[in-house]
Formats: C-alpha cells, sequence, structure tokens
C-alpha cells in the first residue's frame, strides 16, 4: 500500500473536541512511573544523590545548635574554626549532589520522554484510517508538542521537587519533634489551615487545567486547518472570518488558561504568607520558653531554622502545582491516542499472497461508515487479471469507499471481497496492501529528494528503477529542468513544484512499486489536458498487465475501459463498455454529454 484514501478536508471545519477531567490521576501517575521505571539503576542513583543532599541540608541546620551552645557561647574561636569548615564541608557536598542529581534527573526526563514519543508515533501507525478521518490533525499535532512538553517539563523539574520537598518535610517534621516536642506542636497548629487552603484552591483548579489543554488543542487545529488550506482562504475572501473564528478560540483559550493560571498562581503567596505568620507564633513561643524554661539558644536557633523550612517545602509542592497538574492533563491526553483500538490484528489464520494474479471480485458488498447509516448497498464487481474497470458517477456516489474497502481501510459489514479467489480479511494486510499501488486526487510529497519520494512506493528500487518510473509516467523531462534534477530536494509537500507536476510524481511512485492491483482516483484530474495526453501513453503502459480501478469524472480517460460501472447514491445502476453505456442512453449517456455542453 502507498497511500491512503481520505476524504478532502475544508477550511474552517473543525472536529469537536471534548476532553473529559482526569477520571483517575494516580493512574496517569502510575503509567508515567512504569516509563520511568525502565531506568532502574538510573532511579537508585538519583534517591541515594536526593537523599545525600537532603541530609546534608538537614544537618547543616542541626549544626547550629552545638555551634551556638558549646562554641560561640563559650567563647571557643578554635573550635569555631573547626565546626564552620565542618560545616562548609557538608554543605560542599550537599552542593555536588545537587549538581549531578538534577543533571541525571534531565537525562533520565529526556530519555523517558523519547520513549513515550516514539510510543505515541508508533501507536499513530498502527491506527486505523477512520480514526484520522474522525480526529483533528491540529489536535493531534497538540498532543505530540504541548501535552509532550508539559510531561517532559514535569519530569524535569516538578516529580523531583516534590520528591525532595517531601522527603525534606518529613526529615525537618522528625527533627523538629526531636528538638523540641512542643514547639513542634506550635508550629503543626497552623498546618491544618496550610492544608485546607490548598485543597480549596485545588479543587477549584483542578479542571481548568484539562480545559486549558483541550482548548489549546482546538486552536492549533484551526491554526493548522488555516494554514494548510491558506490559498482557499484567500481566494473566497475568508480571511475576516478565519480571524473572527480564531479570536472566539484565542479568547476561550485566553479564559481557560487564565482561570487555571489564577488558581495556581495564587497558592503560593497565600502559603508563603501564612508560613509567615506561623514563624512568627513559633519565634514568640520559643523566646518564652528560653526565658521561662531555661530553653537553649542553640537548640531555638536550630528549631526556628527548620521551622522557616518546614514552610518552604510545602510552598514549593504548591508552586509545582500548576505544572503537576498541566503535566497529568497531558499524559491524560497521551494516553488516550495509546488508549485507542488500534487497527485489527490479522487472523490467525490469515495467508501471504505470493504470485498475485489480481483476480478481484466484489460479492454482494454492503458498507457503511457509522452504524445505521448505509453508504453501499449490494455492491458486486469482477475485474479479471489484467482488465481496467472505471468507475463513475455523481460526487457523492460511493466511488472513493468501494476504493477504501479493497486495502481494507475499512472492513466491511455485509458480502465479501476477493483476490485470487481468497477474501481479503484472511490475507495479511500487509501482503494485500503490498499487492496494490493507489494514486489519490490530493497529492502527498515528503520533506527529501525527488528520487527518494519517488522511491517511497519500493524502498529496494535501485537509482534505474526509480528513474524508469519516472519515463513512463511523464515525469523525466520536467524533473530533469529541477535545479539539481532528482536529487532535489523537495519541502513543504513539494510546494515549488506545480499541482500536475506533483501528481505526476505521485503516479511514478505507483510506478516504481510494480504492483498486481492499481488504484487511480482522479489521478490525472489535476493535470492539464495536454500534459495528460502525453502520460496517457505511459498509463497504459502501466496499468498493462495489471488489474486496474480507475475513479474518473473525465470519462474520455475511461473509453477503452473493459468494463464501466455506473454509481448512484451507493448502487451500481449501469455496466458495461463505452459503446454499450451509450446505447442505452441512460445515467453514463447524461455523464458523457453533459461534459460537451
Amino acid at each position: 500500500m502507498k497511500a491512503a484514501i481520505q476524504p478532502a478536508g475544508l477550511p474552517g471545519r473543525r472536529g469537536h473536541i471534548f476532553v473529559e477531567k482526569p477520571k483517575n490521576a494516580w493512574q496517569v501517575m502510575l503509567r508515567l512511573w512504569r516509563y520511568l521505571s525502565r531506568q532502574r539503576g538510573a532511579l537508585f542513583l538519583i534517591l541515594f544523590l536526593l537523599l545525600l543532599n537532603i541530609t546534608t541540608t538537614l544537618l547543616g541546620s542541626y549544626l547550629l545548635r552545638p555551634i551556638i551552645n558549646n562554641f560561640i557561647i563559650p567563647r571557643d574561636i578554635p573550635g569555631l574554626i573547626r565546626m564552620v569548615v565542618l560545616l562548609l564541608t557538608i554543605y560542599g557536598i550537599g552542593a555536588v549532589a545537587g549538581i549531578w542529581l538534577n543533571r541525571l534527573m534531565i537525562v533520565v526526563a529526556q530519555k523517558t520522554i523519547s520513549v513515550i514519543r516514539a510510543d505515541l508515533f508508533s501507536k499513530l501507525q498502527s491506527l486505523p484510517l477512520k480514526f484520522f478521518d474522525t480526529h483533528n490533525h491540529g489536535d493531534l499535532m497538540s498532543r505530540f508538542t504541548n501535552d509532550v512538553d508539559n510531561v517532559s517539563d514535569s519530569l524535569n523539574t516538578s516529580i523531583l521537587q516534590l520528591l525532595t520537598s517531601t522527603i525534606t518535610l518529613l526529615g525537618i517534621f522528625a527533627l523538629m519533634l526531636y528538638i523540641s516536642p512542643l514547639l513542634t506542636l506550635v508550629t503543626l497548629v497552623i498546618v491544618p489551615l496550610m492544608l485546607l487552603v490548598a485543597a480549596k484552591i485545588i479543587g477549584k483548579s483542578k479542571g481548568f487545567f484539562t480545559t486549558q489543554q483541550a482548548a489549546l488543542g482546538a486552536a492549533d487545529g484551526y491554526i493548522e486547518e488555516m494554514i494548510t488550506g491558506q490559498k482557499v482562504v484567500k481566494v473566497f475572501c475568508y480571511e475576516a472570518m478565519a480571524e473572527t473564528e480564531f479570536e472566539k478560540l484565542n479568547y476561550d483559550l485566553r479564559d481557560k488558561a487564565t482561570q487555571a493560571q489564577l488558581y495556581s498562581g495564587v497558592m503560593q503567596p497565600v502559603i508563603q504568607n501564612l508560613n509567615t505568620i506561623n514563624f512568627a507564633l513559633t519565634a514568640t513561643v520559643g523566646g518564652l520558653l528560653a526565658i521561662l524554661r531555661g530553653f537553649d539558644l542553640g537548640g531555638l536557633a536550630a528549631f526556628l531554622q527548620y521551622s522557616r523550612q518546614f514552610g518552604r517545602p510545602v510552598n514549593e509542592i504548591s508552586g509545582q502545582y500548576n505544572s503537576l497538574q498541566a503535566a497529568l492533563a497531558g499524559a491524560e491526553r497521551i494516553f488516550q491516542i495509546m488508549d485507542e483500538v488500534p487497527e485489527t490484528s490479522d487472523a490467525p489464520e490469515a495467508v501471504t499472497l505470493a504470485n498475485v494474479k489480481g483476480e478481484v471480485e466484489f460479492k454482494a458488498v454492503t458498507f457503511g461508515y457509522d452504524a445505521g447509516k448505509t453508504v453501499l448497498r449490494h455492491i458486486s464487481i469482477t475485474a479479471k487479471p489484467g482488465q481496467k474497470i472505471a468507475l463513475v458517477g455523481s460526487t457523492g456516489a460511493g466511488k472513493t469507499t468501494i476504493m477504501n474497502l479493497l486495502p481494507r481501510f475499512y472492513d466491511i459489514q455485509a458480502g465479501q471481497i476477493t483476490i485470487d479467489g481468497i477474501a481479503i480479511k484472511h490475507i495479511q494486510r500487509a501482503d494485500l496492501r503490498r499487492c496494490m499501488a493507489i494514486v489519490l486526487q490530493d497529492t502527498h510529497l515528503f520533506t527529501g529528494t525527488v528520487l527518494e519520494n519517488i522511491r517511497y512506493g519500493r524502498l529496494e528500487a535501485t537509482d534505474q528503477d526509480v528513474i524508469a518510473a519516472a519515463v513512463l509516467a511523464g515525469a523525466d523531462s520536467f524533473i530533469r529542468r529541477l535545479p539539481k534534477g532528482y536529487d532535489t530536494v523537495l519541502q513543504n509537500d513539494g510546494g515549488n513544484l506545480s499541482q500536475g507536476q506533483r501528481q505526476l510524481l505521485n503516479i511514478a511512485r505507483a510506478t516504481v512499486a510494480k504492483p498486481a492491483i492499481l488504484i487511480l482516483d482522479e489521478a490525472t484530474s489535476s493535470i492539464d489536458t495536454r500534459t495528460e495526453l502525453i502520460i496517457q501513453q505511459g498509463m497504459d503502459q502501466l496499468m498493462k498487465g495489471r488489474t486496474s480501478f480507475v475513479i474518473a469524472h473525465r470519462l474520455s480517460t475511461v473509453r477503452n475501459a473493459d468494463e464501466i460501472l455506473v454509481l448512484e447514491n451507493g448502487e451500481i445502476i449501469e455496466r458495461g463498455s463505452h459503446e454499450t453505456l451509450l446505447k442505452l442512453q441512460g445515467k453514463y449517456f447524461e455523464l458523457y454529454n453533459g461534459q460537451f455542453d
């Protein structure tokens, strides 16, 4: 299979994007942990460095107690110098551990993100065509960029910060309890208020981060459609309407982002002020204990240091909430794609195809894209090896839909399709699509040289095979006039070529594939009549010996077809050769003569 048949999109049409709140934040975090846990060795080292960094910080603060009690108050200068050196050594070890901790965490985070991104891309390759037909492409891009970036930022900083703050908080609490249980109780008086405030703010902001990401995806999707369809926008003077539509999306994103950032941003200063009040209360009670009960000054100084530090982890946790919520919302959107049902696997008894003759048969095929809405009804077609079958009819009659079924882009609801007498559902998909080449009305070229774009049809093709295919398709002459001939690099979907030239390259790509079955869906519709005549002989050579299905509105191109099928409302209403159908003076006669009126 060389390309996919899919409906053409229209500028301004957007898929409806609906994202629920995270159903289970713990489940999302568990899935992220599964990715992180693949680097267990690095994680153990990170944990060791983390504990070392926290231990040195806490130990340095506790040393204030013996320094004040045993050296400053007794005026022991030599001892004080020794303790200062010890203190500097401890903090130095902590600083080195902190530097390596952050560097290692970044490496682990980026490796994890690389795996997530690769899994997401791999998942997209396994999804059926229906998924891409029903999902906004800009929103899918937003999941690859914005959502993955949010997860990356969280893994780089937020998770490490949360771990550090949590463990530090527990360590500080244990040391405070050791120094003075009474002062610890005083310090903890205001903690429930902190937690209550944090819970209220979190409850308010929880849903805004998910809706913010959804709004961002909608805006990205609209921008992508407008850029892709810019020519149509300008031709139909749609600029003002496009700006109006984008303003609605932009304002919606602004409102949702403002709500999310407002509620998360207010948490940090509120917690900071509560912590300041808590510190003042602790210092007052501690001072009274030192005056009235002889509480040692070193212990008071160390405790006040821990009291100040006690609020910092809480403040840091609240400060990272913004990033964490955005990451969880983004991770859930990523996992939504990963949880999509992939294209059905080949049946265990599926066979491979060898020496394909190209006999194709549709037997009373009925199909609908959605349940309860039939698009094709009782379609029966027989194509002998090497025959050329043409499908004609009004727009929306079902011609392209029939060709969507042959490579199993969609599965039929009733009937049977066979190749060389074998039902296609019993053929391995890769083999099934490998025996076909499809040239669509809508062209697509990849970033790369002309040679590479043609070779995409058959990767093992030699340069000589590629050039021969280009000659047969009528593309060789214009290719050689390009700045670097076959080595000319194409970018932006071949934006430096005309539509006709792009289509010629697609035809050459199908030619080099050497398929047994050829599908041409309006393949020459974007080529002028003169160019069409030039390549018609090459197309006839390409189709010679191959079973060919040709969808065409320009009926002059299918006059030599072995059989012409006329479709209307999903049914075949006429069939026969060109001359036979003209004699019937039915729908085909009407369509054919209508082109000359």
